[in-house]
């Protein structure tokens, strides 16, 4: 298996010090930044060349909201992680919806980090044959997704989307009419129901919905089962 390269950028050096230790711990290739102003010099130089960028959001020169937005515009693929102290769920929207695929509130433990890091890496590095077999090529309606190719299209139309996204646009088409709960989709496509989060499910949702349905705020496809999960409607 490849080296896994991650871009850590965070301000606080005892925290820094402890996420770069767990994850070398893992044999991934860490490099390091203490702003987001130095990250996204040191995004620049290595071309981009990351699997992973865990980012603080409170940092000085750019914050991690910024900085996210830059990554994201370069690289669709790349998985991202806030890294933060701040809880609220606005804080937690905001950093979603700036393209993150994952929101860790400080403080952390050793436990959690790596696991919620395994889990958007599993995505970033999809094997490009399934484990197990299944069709490799969904269609429903006007949407086609190719899970080996990585691409969803709408009438011939290619839509670029997240590794999060492709995987919940895969959870949803293998399961037309089904009510879904949070549980279960974060359990699917993030890994580990031990730490299932129901905002990160709907803000991911909802970034989705911003970019497959016509309406978003009327969705057609992905519908909301109240106080449950969601459904893809064919």
């Amino acid at each position: 298996m490849p080296t896994r390269r991650i871009l850590v950028a965070e301000d606080e050096q005892n925290i820094r010090d402890m996420v770069v230790l767990n994850l070398a711990a893992t044999g991934a290739e860490i490099m390091q930044a203490t702003n987001g102003a130095e990250a996204w010099e040191t995004y620049v130089a290595e071309e981009g060349e990351f699997d992973l960028a865990l980012l603080d959001i409170m940092m000085p020169e750019m914050d991690g909201l910024e900085l996210a937005q830059r990554i994201r515009a370069q690289n669709p693929r790349i998985g991202i992680i806030f890294l933060s102290a701040k809880s609220q769920e606005d804080d937690k929207v905001q950093g979603l919806l700036s393209g993150a695929d994952d929101y860790i509130t400080k403080p952390f433990s050793p436990g959690e980090l790596r696991a919620r890091v395994e889990s958007v890496l599993r995505r970033v590095n999809m094997p490009a044959q399934p484990a197990k077999p299944q069709p490799s090529v969904l269609q429903s309606g006007e949407f086609l997704l190719d899970m080996r190719g990585r691409w969803l299209k709408r009438n011939g139309v290619r839509i670029e989307l997240t590794n999060i996204e492709l995987a919940l646009m895969e959870l949803f088409m293998h399961n037309p009419g089904k009510e879904l709960t949070r549980t279960k989709i974060f359990a699917e496509v993030w890994g580990d129901a031990s730490f299932a989060d129901a905002k990160i499910v709907d803000v991911n949702v909802r970034r989705l919905r911003m970019k497959i349905e016509d309406d978003p705020s009327n969705p057609q496809r992905i519908a909301t089962v109240w106080g449950q999960g969601y459904r893809w409607q064919e």
